[in-house]
């Protein structure tokens, strides 16, 4: 088991190798959710939607249930640009 040291802004720095074992790259994101008795999950966000899902909707070919958030977008433009899509 790994400790960290929260700093004094709050803050806690993950080692490389629990980066390297949640596949996380520098400028991507983790998720955190949390557990009863005080606890964390931790990992990796991955993006939900595609590239083409995201232009079809903006070009109303596919209608999507709910609005894409802000941080989706950028999360997909993302994804597309370091060319981590999932194939078809």
């Amino acid at each position: 088991m790994a400790a960290l040291t929260v700093t004094v802004k709050g803050q806690v720095t993950l080692k490389r190798d629990l980066l390297q074992h949640l596949g996380i790259e520098p400028g991507e994101r983790l998720e955190v959710e949390k557990l009863p008795g005080g606890e964390l999950r931790i990992r990796a966000a991955r993006p939900r939607g595609t590239i083409d899902g995201f232009f079809h909707s903006l070009d109303g070919k596919v209608r999507l249930k709910k609005p894409l958030t802000i941080e989706e977008m950028n999360d997909i433009a993302a994804a597309g640009w370091a060319g981590r899509l999932p194939d078809k």
